[in-house]
């Protein structure tokens, strides 16, 4: 319900904004203006939209992909936590369980605390990098007494090393924001989009016109503000990739 709420107040807002410009232009200029003004008006609207539509385009599209980066970095991030758990097991001894237990507990913050963590202070947190540095020091330590031992060895280090990467890839995600001077250009696009429209009379149907490109316009907007904070939010991304290994064995308690 938040989501829509806000949906709302940007579609709304921005048909405000479109209405209020053209009526005061309206008042301030009034009827002195004549074919030629019409012309250049015209000319002006087709120029200003236009640039004003792609800074929206290229902002929508940057950050889609960032959004959809980060769908990619969390399913690489769960699948070297499942390779890991799966090769522990294939390696065996007394080290099993406590890995197989850390990286559980792993899941559980990374799925919970760190990611509201990332959208409140667009930090990781110190317990995640506490247990990453518990399951490192942990296969490190394993003692490889097989060839076999020592390929399972050096693929678990690599992939939590790997993790320890995607880590920073989600914390570099957290701070990325929406420069304050888009907002700006995109509310002065509104404004400046609307102004030329003074040369049409105030009827009915030109009203619901320029709602239709004011309200077109805040949804793109609410949209881009979405997908701005993919933690948190009305666009935030589930960590289902995490969520869904801790309804595997991955997430009961390991075998001691």
């Amino acid at each position: 319900m938040a989501a829509i709420g806000i949906a709302l107040l940007f579609v709304a807002g921005t048909i405000l904004i479109a209405w209020s410009v053209y009526f005061a232009t309206r008042a301030l200029v009034g009827k002195t203006f004549g074919s030629d003004t019409e012309a250049l008006a015209s000319s002006v609207i087709f120029r200003v939209s236009a640039l004003h539509g792609l800074i929206l385009a290229l902002v929508f599209a940057q950050e889609l992909l960032d959004y959809n980066e980060l769908q990619r970095v969390v399913l690489q991030e769960a699948t070297a936590v499942a390779d890991i758990y799966n090769d522990v097991r294939r390696y065996g001894g007394e080290e099993m369980a406590p890995v197989q237990t850390a990286l559980s507990d792993y899941l559980r913050v990374v799925s919970g605390p760190e990611w509201a963590s990332l959208s409140e202070t667009q930090r990781l947190t110190g317990e995640g990098w506490r247990i990453w540095d518990d399951i490192y020091g942990r296969l490190l330590d394993l003692p490889p007494d097989t060839p076999r031992h020592a390929a399972l060895r050096d693929h678990m280090l690599h992939k939590v090393q790997t993790m320890a990467a995607l880590r920073q890839e989600r914390e570099a995600t957290a701070l990325h924001g929406i420069s304050p001077l888009f907002w700006f250009a995109a509310l002065a696009g509104v404004v400046l989009v609307t102004i030329p429209y003074f040369i049409f009379a105030p009827s009915r149907l030109h009203l619901v016109l320029l709602s239709i490109y004011g309200g077109f316009t805040g949804f793109v907007m609410y949209v881009i503000f979405a997908f701005s904070d993919p933690f948190g939010g009305p666009g935030a991304l589930d960590p289902a990739p995490f969520t869904r290994l801790l309804e595997t064995e991955i997430g009961q308690p390991a075998p001691s």
